[in-house]
Formats: structure tokens, C-alpha cells, sequence
């Protein structure tokens, strides 16, 4: 099974348990169902969201782990800058 398969049967299940207790077959207590569940898929939603920036934030912030990579990304601007300065652009 792919991982893709994986995911989709994932969230299949997911939403099908949602729209199981959305729909009221599995009885909950009434705040629960009144005031919990109808709002689970924003939560969802904002803690995705939360999660990839966290992710975006820790990748950024550990960027220069990887010297390698840094000096290759720093010849390649400044062959760009070169590059653009040969072709009459002012650059700072």
C-alpha cells in the first residue's frame, strides 16, 4: 500500500467517524454534541495550519545546519547578482 493510500484511507475513516457523531447516530452527551463537534474540522484545520508554520519556522531557523547547502545558495546569488550586473542592473 502507498502512502498515498495510506492518507486517503486515513482520512476516509476520519470523516467518516465525524459524520457519524455529527449526525447523532453515536449518542453524546448533549454539550458535547452541541458545542464540541460541530467546530472539530476548524480545530482541525488550525492545528494543521500551526503545525506546517511550526514546520516552515524550524526549517528556517535551522537553515544554516547545513553549510554545504548555505555556501552553494550564497555563490549561486551572487553569480546571479553578477550575472544581472553584467546586463546594466543597479543592485545594492
Amino acid at each position: 500500500m502507498t502512502r498515498a493510500t495510506e492518507a486517503y484511507t486515513c482520512a476516509a475513516i476520519i470523516v467518516a467517524v465525524y459524520l457519524v457523531v455529527f449526525l447523532g447516530f453515536i449518542p453524546l452527551p448533549e454539550t458535547v454534541q452541541d458545542k464540541i463537534v460541530p467546530v472539530l474540522p476548524w480545530w482541525a484545520l488550525i492545528t494543521f495550519g500551526c503545525y506546517c508554520l511550526s514546520n516552515i519556522g524550524n526549517a528556517m531557523y535551522t537553515f544554516r545546519d547545513c553549510p554545504e547547502a548555505y555556501h552553494e545558495l550564497m555563490g549561486e546569488i551572487s553569480q546571479a547578482k553578477n550575472d544581472l550586473r553584467s546586463k546594466g542592473l543597479q543592485l545594492n
